[in-house]
């Protein structure tokens, strides 16, 4: 996120023509790409997030301490979603969409019904959700917490089901494996844990206590589409690809000069990407570990993600810019402009052709890939 210096430096930068005048504000033509927007939030856009089937409908929490469900056509308001009492960073569909869950950090998930906007249940336990995460599978959601905790509960009852215990900072990432049968979570404490859902035990285990594993924060997590390799980003600048049945580290991608933020592997291809605050997108060959391009924003990397279909990447930035690039050559397949602050999240349908993003400006704007 961008500090609070920052806005308003970039608030008060005043802007001249080619013979030194000053231009009004009003006068300068911001250049917008976008094909809709959703502008209720008017406070950071943190999280937002596309119905699994009905992909024309968006959800997005912000500043506000609100979640608003919305259609990408029209920018039109479908639902409210109220009861935090702060910061809405995270909001998801279940996976087949009918429900619909916000976590804030004011320490609650409040869950929804997609389809009709009525209140589910609300989910107590952690100190301030930092992630949330629903079962591949089933009504099942996890939240990983400040406190350095993670709680399981079922939907729609609310019943709590599990907690993990075994980190000791705040839990910063993570998710149930896409086969639905292990949890892997990464920590400030610079340590990975796989865990089975069902006993809250920890199966591997992963410290800074090994040399090879990280120095610093873990900032990020992903793991790939057979549930067998998990990729791990830190503030000491390496990502680690981790063997999620044995818990052995395999290797390391150095190559950053500063923290990553986002990484991710391509469900087609041996690639996997890392993203970083020195604005470097880069992608690397999983089976080898060699770099094998690297892309560059004008600011800060924060997100990334892979398409479902083609060999491309998506990534956002504090330059406000979406881009979308070629992950086999690192060519740039399009720049999307039209946010006044940091980009903080997107979403792409799983055609690929649409992105919705959210940002410090307080928008949610749609994005679409045209021919040219």
């Amino acid at each position: 996120m961008m500090e609070e210096d920052d806005d308003e430096n970039a608030e008060g930068a005043q802007q001249y023509d080619e013979d030194g005048n000053l231009v009004d504000d009003e006068m300068v033509e911001l250049h917008d790409d976008s094909v809709q927007g959703f502008f209720t939030h008017k406070e950071p856009v943190y999280d937002v997030a596309l119905h699994p089937i009905h992909q024309n409908i968006a959800v997005s929490g912000g500043g506000d301490d609100k979640s608003y469900l919305w259609r990408l056509y029209d920018g039109e308001q479908l639902y409210e979603f109220g009861g935090h009492s702060d910061s809405v960073t995270q909001v998801a569909f279940s996976v087949d969409g009918t429900y619909v869950a916000s976590g804030s950090m004011d320490g609650k998930v409040r869950v929804w019904k997609s389809e009709t906007g009525e209140f589910v249940c609300e989910l107590e336990g952690p100190d301030e959700v930092v992630w949330i995460n629903w079962h591949p599978k089933g009504n099942i959601i996890l939240a990983g917490a400040t406190d350095s905790s993670v709680w399981m509960w079922a939907v729609p009852s609310g019943s709590f089901m599990n907690i993990f215990n075994g980190h000791s900072g705040p839990v910063t990432s993570g998710q149930f494996t896409p086969d639905g049968k292990r949890i892997v979570t990464v920590s400030e404490d610079a340590s990975l844990i796989i865990w089975d859902p069902k006993t809250a035990t920890a199966i591997h285990r992963i410290t800074s206590d090994d040399a090879r594993f990280h120095s610093d924060v873990i900032t990020c997590l992903a793991i790939n589409k057979d549930s067998s390799l998990a990729m791990t980003g830190s503030a000491d600048g390496t990502a680690k690809l981790v063997n999620l049945h044995n818990g052995s580290i395999l290797g390391s991608f150095e190559n950053h000069t500063d923290a990553i933020e986002t990484v991710g592997f391509s469900d087609h291809l041996h690639l996997a990407a890392t993203g970083s605050l020195d604005g470097r997108l880069n992608i690397w060959d999983v089976q080898t570990m060699q770099l094998r391009t690297s892309c560059e924003h004008k600011g800060p990397i924060i997100k990334l993600q892979w398409h479902k279909s083609q060999p491309w990447v998506t990534t956002c930035s504090a330059d406000q810019s979406v881009q979308v690039w070629d992950g086999r050559t690192g060519q740039n397949l399009k720049i999307w402009l039209g946010h006044q602050n940091a980009v903080l999240c997107f979403a792409m349908t799983d055609d690929g052709l649409t992105c919705v993003t959210g940002s410090d400006d307080g928008c949610a704007l749609v994005f679409r890939m045209t021919d040219n």
